[in-house]
């Protein structure tokens, strides 16, 4: 094994917000194929670490840097991975990859061209149920599928204006997260029939949605979003099939089969991911499924948008 296999990937991390402190500095920390060098921010930093405003700034003073795990808004994403990449720099891309589908065909054609490890973090297709329910539904005769991703936007996004900007993409922030999972377990492609986009009078990103789609065997499936949801959250997935029906709740993280449960495990989706990227740095491959983001795409281009009252935070 070559000294570069064994040593740790020397890891920048850019945007220090939320997702970064929550996941992925802990996750970091805790995996011992990396080591974290240094941050960057506009407007913040992290104690003990060394932190910069720019990524320019910090792949100049600390260019022994491997990889940079990319948490900042999607709008500005583009130019930061393209930049990352074009100076030799593996790239780890919060999701949603990207605020177009150009933005993300460009990155994976420079990553290839330039032999560097690429990753789009579809972080929910790691929470423990998800696999196991993949491998339930294989063979199956499924006969619908519906989703309900529903949430308060004031408690997971406070005063975050980016989300209600255009390529923001509005409830289609958590909504991606859906989709995720429903293209990864289902045994057939799915495509948009209808939506309907429900956008606030003061902002310029739906606040929530409904998406009818059918599988390439006529198979229904809906999905609905929201990020008005009071209360207790929900991020179900209902699934029938000939055989029995198959639900997972908490976003993965649980799975029963006509109600009789069959798997509940501890949330450990980023420690999947970042074990992922390292492989992927070691062989210099990407690892960038477009299926959610086109979804989301589709639905902003066949949608029917309808004006609800004003949102305030």
């Amino acid at each position: 094994m070559s000294p570069e296999r064994m040593s740790p990937i020397k890891i920048g991390l850019v945007g220090v917000g939320k997702i970064a402190r929550d996941q992925h500095l802990p996750v970091i920390a805790a995996n011992p194929d990396y080591e974290l060098v240094a941050v960057a921010s506009r407007n913040a930093t992290l104690e003990g670490v060394d932190s910069y405003g720019s990524l320019d700034a910090l792949l100049d003073a600390r260019p022994e840097i491997q990889a940079v795990a990319l948490c900042t808004p999607p709008q500005g994403r583009h130019a930061l991975a393209r930049h990352a990449l074009e100076r030799g720099v593996h790239v780890l891309l919060e999701k949603p990859p990207g605020a177009t589908l150009a933005e993300v065909h460009d990155l994976i054609a420079l990553a290839k061209e330039k032999g560097l490890a690429l990753l789009a973090t579809w972080h929910s297709r790691y929470a423990p149920a998800v696999e196991p329910a993949r491998a339930w539904l294989a063979g199956r005769t499924l006969k619908s599928v519906s989703v309900s991703w529903k949430e308060d936007v004031r408690h997971w996004h406070p005063g975050q204006e980016w989300i209600w900007q255009p390529g923001g993409l509005g409830v289609f922030d958590p909504g991606i997260n859906a989709l995720s999972i429903i293209t990864h377990i289902l045994p057939r492609a799915l495509v948009l029939k209808a939506a309907t986009l429900e956008f606030p009078a003061n902002r310029q990103a739906p606040i929530a949605a409904q998406l009818d789609f059918q599988d390439l065997a006529g198979v229904p499936v809906r999905a609905e979003f929201d990020w008005r949801q009071t209360g207790p959250q929900s991020w179900d997935i209902v699934v029938e099939t000939t055989d029995g029906i198959l639900t997972l709740n908490r976003g993965g993280a649980a799975m029963s089969i006509d109600g009789a449960p069959h798997l509940e495990e501890p949330e450990a989706e980023y420690a999947n991911l970042y074990a992922l990227f390292s492989r992927l740095v070691r062989e210099r491959q990407v690892d960038v499924d477009l299926a959610p983001l086109s979804h989301v795409a589709d639905a902003f281009l066949c949608g029917h948008r309808v004006l609800v009252e004003e949102f305030q935070d």
